[in-house]
């Protein structure tokens, strides 16, 4: 791999030099072959021994410069002054051949000076459950950190009782947080705040620095990548969980499955992270989260002499935003070629009906979508006389509406219980499930009747009603 480390060569404060630690069994789990094509990384071969022993952090690449880096951020609505990658290790940053550059990173590869007590590792669950939903997402097409590999280590790791170790590698466009700016805002270190966003600019947004107001249009720029990123979690029924401003990147990538789950039977108020006990994270509340971390980070860029005024303008302009990237998504998953000023009633009144009913959000869409030519409305009530006659005032054939809504619609989801299946078999060694899953959530709008199991909701007995953090 030719590194590049433009981190790595900011000032120490920004980060720490660490040594992933070696493992005694390294075993590769998962390999995503399409991912280290795009990144260039052909060189590395297909060798799974060899595979395992880099990216489990026991062979050093030479170029790496293994770090860890320095954050801060909100958590569940205060602040903690100084968190940083407790686990993980940032190996460089790969560029590819159409100039575009990637972090590598290393989960679970051992204690660093920012793992506040922790070991530092990883065990098996959260690993594959970060790869699974990680690569969902991205098939899915909405932006995202990638998994390119998942190692067993061979240890125990201990948590509520004694599990199998793992390292995940994670791939971003970079692991610039809100948190990263309130790191050394909170500190009142003007300068390094003022190194991090020229850093940031000249990696996301260059555009911008010739601006009059740089850090204004920052804003602008982060708070529309993020506008985009909560309408399509929303359009597709993806819970969080911890939208801390650790949580939230510069870049707009989806960052950290620890408690994120896919609704099964759709609910406003639904939370699943174990530790969201006042539903601060809740499915309706994600986009008025994201407008408060965005908040956060307009506050750390007031030390750069930005204007107030025109920081507070930016972050009225966001519920707007996000409204029109919600229903132009949402418009489509309805059939709606063209989005008129009464649909976000009929969309709201379609969510209504999910939601007094307990029904399954993604199989609900692609219910309805059969529906278009139907000549009752016993299935979903008024609501699908009213949808009918909208969807008819179209000029399109129902072939043509089921088509449009089945292009957006997935099929495939990481069904909560089939993770949860996947995890608990590769802990017996049985890697089948999370093979199969993977390969079901490539093609997530297309029946695949081999993997068709993987598409059904999971019976009463089956539901996976919370879930839990990877530390």
């Amino acid at each position: 791999m030719n590194f590049d480390n433009s981190y790595a060569a900011l000032p120490q404060v920004f980060h720490a030099t660490v040594k992933p630690n070696e493992v005694p069994a390294p075993a590769l789990l998962g390999w995503n072959q399409g991912l280290a094509l795009e990144l260039g990384l052909a060189s590395l071969g297909d060798d799974a021994a060899q595979l395992a022993s880099i990216f489990s952090g026991s062979a050093m690449l030479a170029g790496s410069q293994p770090i860890s880096m320095a954050y801060a951020g909100h958590q569940f609505g205060y602040f903690v002054p100084q968190l940083g990658d407790g686990r993980a290790a940032l190996l460089g940053e790969v560029v590819t051949d159409a100039g575009n550059r990637f972090d590598v990173q290393l989960k679970g590869s051992g204690r660093t000076p920012f793992s506040r007590g922790g070991d530092g590792k990883s065990w098996l669950g959260p690993v594959l459950r970060e790869y699974i939903l990680s690569e969902a997402m991205h098939h899915l097409g909405v932006p995202t950190t990638r998994a390119l590999a998942a190692v067993a280590t061979g240890e125990t790791v201990h948590r509520e009782s004694p599990m199998p170790g793992a390292v995940f590698t994670r791939v971003a466009a970079s692991h610039l947080r809100v948190g990263t700016f309130e790191y050394f805002a909170a500190r009142k270190d003007i300068e390094s705040l003022r190194t991090l966003a020229d850093y940031a600019i000249d990696r996301h947004y260059p555009e911008v620095a010739d601006e009059k107001s740089p850090h204004v249009e920052l804003l602008r720029r982060v708070a529309k990548r993020q506008a985009e990123l909560i309408a399509h979690w929303m359009s597709i029924g993806f819970i969080h969980g911890v939208m801390n401003t650790d949580n939230t990147t510069i870049s707009g990538e989806t960052i950290d499955y620890g408690p994120a789950a896919y609704m099964d039977e759709f609910r406003f108020d639904k939370v699943f992270s174990s530790i969201d006990n006042y539903g601060r994270y809740a499915y309706a509340n994600q986009p008025t989260i994201a407008q408060w971390n965005l908040a956060r980070f307009a506050e750390t860029l007031l030390a750069l002499g930005a204007n107030k005024d025109e920081l507070e303008a930016v972050l009225a302009e966001f519920p707007d935003q996000y409204e029109s990237h919600y229903l132009a998504l949402m418009g489509p998953k309805l059939g709606l070629y063209e989005i008129q000023e009464a649909d976000a009633g009929l969309i709201a009144e379609w969510l209504k009906y999910l939601n007094d009913n307990g029904l399954d959000y993604t199989l609900s869409f692609r219910e309805l979508a059969s529906r278009a030519d139907a000549l009752d409305e016993t299935r979903f009530g008024p609501f699908e006389t009213e949808w009918r006659q909208r969807t008819g005032s179209q000029g399109r054939t129902a072939a043509e509406i089921s088509a449009l809504m089945n292009s957006v619609n997935p099929l495939f989801i990481p069904r909560n219980h089939r993770v949860e299946q996947a995890i608990s078999e590769a802990v017996d060694g049985n890697l089948t499930v999370f093979n199969e899953m993977n390969a079901a959530l490539e093609n997530p709008y297309t029946e695949q009747p081999e993997l068709s199991d993987y598409a059904k909701a999971p019976q009463a007995r089956e539901r996976v009603t919370r879930t839990f953090c990877g530390t």
